[in-house]
């Protein structure tokens, strides 16, 4: 699925309700969406957008690569394919392209998850490539920061020989360099997402049947319930208690607990680092008023088997059931 108008449309509006002074900067990237069906093509014209990867590792150096036709250093990035789905997914693309970074190496930034840290627009036109089939133009470049999981160095390639990191006060351009200084970023891994182990005190787990929907994470699959962190939340635990309040809202918890932090990979195949807590609840599902996916209900850890989850969801809950020697032995198949 290619990138789309509605998206290109709706980060740009996003990103300008942070960055409000820069709203006539980018007034016709704000109007390209309603005169460009493909605004990733290469032959749309008089502009078109382009997604950069701005890779940092913990320290907070940023990876530049030397670019082949110009010989400059800049953040890894290009055009759009049609697989990408998203502006996100170019960037994470083009970066396992020019470096050899693979998706699974690479965390999302708390401070700005999926929204760019900046849109750059190109000062000149660029010349046309006959061959390309590109007339002079413009690039919008839409820039996304994504962490190393560790510092390692990146293996070299043949398209991007020349590797090097520079300390974020000699990141060019000027633009991109105020943004990265003014976002906050610390290079210590926090997580974005946050998810609930919800037991009943007497050997029951509450578990989530997800949709079965292509483009969301695990479709199809029964799951803890919880989701990803929002610019607005305030803590990880408040993610959670809003997740939870969009998703059950008639399931009120009391006290959470922080249990441990679990590492999965999100549909982008980005590494995702999950706060997951612990929570006692004793109503039926019924009463949980469930507002996204099929199903939540209550199952032992001796049934957890036979069903479609993943191995770690398993082992949370087989590891804290353990833990919890004063509970009956589970009997039956519904614990309700």
């Amino acid at each position: 699925m290619p990138v789309t108008s509605t998206e290109v449309d709706a980060v740009t509006r996003a990103y300008l309700d942070r960055h409000p002074a820069e709203r006539a900067r980018l007034r016709p990237l704000l109007d390209l969406p309603a005169t460009a069906s493909e605004p990733t093509g290469r032959a749309t014209s008089p502009a078109h957008v382009t997604c950069s990867g701005v890779v940092l590792d913990r320290d907070l150096r940023v990876l530049h690569v030397r670019h082949r036709a110009t010989g400059l250093l800049r953040c890894p990035g290009g055009r759009a394919e049609a697989g990408d789905g998203s502006l996100l997914a170019t960037a994470i693309r083009e970066v396992g392209a020019e470096t050899g970074i693979p998706a699974g190496a690479l965390r999302l930034a708390p401070q700005l998850l999926d929204a760019p840290v900046d849109i750059d627009v190109d000062i000149d036109d660029i010349g046309p490539d006959p061959d390309q089939g590109e007339v002079a133009h413009r690039h919008y470049d839409f820039r996304f920061v994504l962490h190393l999981v560790d510092d390692g160095a990146p293996p070299r390639t043949a398209e991007a020989p020349g590797s090097k990191w520079c300390p974020l006060a000699e990141v060019a351009p000027p633009g991109l360099r105020a943004r990265l200084l003014a976002a906050g970023l610390t290079g210590r891994t926090e997580p974005v997402n946050a998810s609930a182990v919800v037991h009943n005190g007497r050997g029951a787990y509450l578990l989530h049947l997800r949709d079965n929907f292509p483009g969301i994470w695990a479709p199809g699959e029964w799951s803890l319930l919880g989701g990803g962190r929002e610019p607005g939340d305030a803590t990880i635990e408040a993610t959670l208690r809003r997740e939870l309040a969009e998703e059950v809202p008639g399931l009120r918890l009391g006290e959470v607990e922080p249990l441990t932090v679990e590492w999965t990979t999100d549909r982008h195949g980005l590494a995702v680092p999950i706060q997951v807590f612990t929570a006692h609840w004793d109503g039926h599902p019924d009463t949980a008023d469930l507002r996204e996916g099929v199903l939540v209900h209550w199952f032992r850890p001796d049934d957890l088997h036979r069903l479609n989850l993943r191995d770690s969801t398993r082992r949370l809950i087989q590891d804290h059931a353990a833990t919890r020697t004063g509970e009956p032995a589970p009997h039956g198949r519904n614990p309700r």
